[in-house]
């Protein structure tokens, strides 16, 4: 993250330049002020008349000050912000270009929520610290270190105020950032809790009204809101009560400086306009270190921030990136004595795995719920590696072949239909940007899915609002096998994706499959028998093993589980009709 703050370095020196001219303006003014009360109102050195041309010349003096300073504290805050802004801009995009070449594992592991948290509400956190840093510490540099010498120079007296007030600041300061600083990482991490209770609430409340879940919803929301709430009071009162003991400071730094000065014009040794250039001298150094409290408060909450987004850009990926990139392929897919077990897990969810699936066979895969199918076809695009043994693609170890390369070959339909907003049109088009109006109508056709998409208001230009909620599930799956079919990819890979369409959409889709993309490698993971007894070939899985791999024929011949699956799915047909 040092290389983007380096990137944008001269925003940051030219933010610190304009704001140590408004600070210089700033300290010059009380030498202005009391030289119209001393020599323009008292009269002092031009014996005891006052001086109308020295208040009037002095005061447009100052407003040109003031008005160049206001101009200063401008161009100070735009190029702070130019500063934060793009900082800021090129770490979310890192984080979010991070977050892509995650693994699952890796998203469930930090969890939405957090991630959301992270990319949003925490690169913010850290915005606004850098801009405090920049404008804050140098206007608290300087009005404590210009603001002290002048007070000085006015007489050493008031040296002593100042030295006798600081250490009460500063030890102020550390008990703040000594308290609050885990008080904000807990803080982040109860956000991401409730932006999970959030996320997850909105994305199945459907699931909630239909079992009536909403008290429970809301008792669970009120308990992740009730913590953060605790967590944020404490802060601000440790906060809250800074602010009275920083004034009471101040304010008996102001008495003693006035009485030390009342002392000294009776003397005779000071004029009166030097005690208030004084006070005014004072107040801008310890405002400057009640600023430096709010800044190390930023900074504690910022840090805390930091820490949790170099958690997500020090992440290394799970599955590492290849050097080979693919050119023509032919999408046979080999399994070499492939073991496979979630990390974290001591159970292997497949093992013993040796297929081949030559080019443009068609092979089923069906099983028991938990047999491993859909972990089985996951190896091949490499959302996750074998644990042991290897996959090929061409001849090639998959993990030989870059990510983009690979994937670019193999199409796949999971077994939830993700769908984006914009149009039918667009989300479709996203297997394939440059794909035209008759690849997407071929695709479409094929998928079993023109005919409700032309019934729609605006057809392929239809919105599709909330992950299209407003379809049905059958047309969501449609649409996504449509988008998966218009890459034109060597393989394709259906996930029990074809699970909420009726048997005869569904037989319609497998016949033109099979006539459309004929030359295509297709596996197919399904529960339906019905769906899948036409495949070249059908590997039975049990407990994680291949237990059998054959025609639909031949494994009713010789396949007590495949029979068995196939007896009971029968029986069912009959109780339901």
């Amino acid at each position: 993250m040092i290389k983007y703050i380096l990137k944008y370095w001269y925003f940051a020196v030219l933010a610190s330049l304009f704001m140590v001219f408004e600070v210089l303006v700033d300290l010059y003014q009380p030498r202005m002020m009391a030289r119209i009360v001393d020599e323009g109102i008292l009269g002092l050195g031009s014996g005891g008349v006052p001086q109308q041309d020295i208040i009037i010349s002095t005061g447009i003096w100052m407003l040109v000050i003031v008005l160049a300073g206001c101009l200063c504290g401008i161009l100070s805050g735009v190029f702070t912000n130019l500063f934060s802004q793009n900082y800021s801009n090129d770490v979310r995009k890192l984080c979010f270009k991070k977050i892509l070449g995650f693994s699952f594992t890796q998203n469930d592991r930090f969890s939405v929520g957090s991630l959301i948290t992270r990319t949003t509400g925490d690169i913010t956190q850290v915005q606004n610290m850098w801009a405090q840093i920049i404008r804050g510490s140098v206007r608290c540099g300087m009005f404590f270190v210009a603001g002290s010498i002048a007070l000085v120079s006015l007489t050493s007296d008031f040296g002593m105020v100042i030295l006798v007030a600081l250490p009460l600041i500063l030890l102020e300061v550390i008990l703040v950032f000594w308290k609050t600083g885990p008080l904000f990482d807990r803080l982040q991490q109860s956000i991401d809790v409730m932006n999970t209770r959030v996320q997850e609430s909105v994305k199945g409340l459907r699931v909630v009204k239909a079992y009536v879940q909403e008290e429970k919803e809301s008792r669970e929301f009120a308990e992740a809101n009730r913590r953060q709430t605790d967590i944020q009071f404490r802060v601000l009162l440790i906060i809250a009560s800074m602010h009275p003991v920083m004034n009471i400071i101040l304010n008996l730094a102001v008495a003693a400086v006035i009485h030390l000065g009342a002392v000294r014009v009776q003397a005779g040794e000071m004029a009166p306009g030097n005690i208030m250039a004084a006070v005014t001298y004072l107040s801008q150094i310890l405002n400057g270190m009640m600023m430096l409290v709010m800044i190390f408060q930023s900074i504690t909450r910022g840090l805390a921030s930091e820490k949790r987004i170099r958690e997500v850009i020090r992440e290394t990926p799970a599955v590492k990136d290849g050097n080979l990139v693919a050119g023509d392929s032919s999408g046979r897919i080999v399994f070499h004595n492939v073991r496979f077990r979630y990390p974290e897990q001591q159970a292997d969810v497949l093992s013993d795995i040796s297929l081949t699936v030559n080019p443009g066979e068609t092979l089923a895969v069906i099983g028991a719920t938990g047999s491993g199918k859909s972990s089985l076809i996951n190896l091949i695009p490499r959302f996750y590696d074998a644990t042991d043994g290897y996959v090929e693609v061409d001849g090639k170890d998959v993990r030989e072949y870059t990510l983009e390369s690979l994937r670019s070959r193999v199409s796949v339909v999971l077994q939830k239909s993700e769908l984006f907003g914009g149009t039918i049109r667009e989300n479709i088009a996203m297997g394939s940007p440059d794909a035209g109006n008759e690849d997407i109508a071929r695709a479409v056709r094929t998928a079993q899915a023109e005919d409700f998409i032309l019934r729609q208001p605006k057809g392929y230009d239809t919105p599709v609002v909330q992950g299209g909620m407003s379809l049905s599930g059958g047309q969501r799956q449609r649409i996504a096998i449509a988008r998966a079919l218009v890459r034109k990819s060597e393989i394709l890979i259906l996930d029990d994706s074809t699970s909420a369409l009726d048997f005869k959409t569904e037989s319609k889709l497998m016949d033109a499959l099979k006539k459309d993309y004929a030359g295509v490698t297709k596996i197919i993971v399904a529960l339906r028998i019905a769906s899948i007894r036409n495949a070249d070939r059908i590997a039975v899985l049990e407990n994680g093993r291949i237990i059998a791999c054959d025609t639909h024929e031949n494994l009713m011949r010789s396949c007590p589980s495949y029979i068995d699956i196939y007896t009971s799915q029968l029986k069912n047909e009959e109780e339901m009709s």
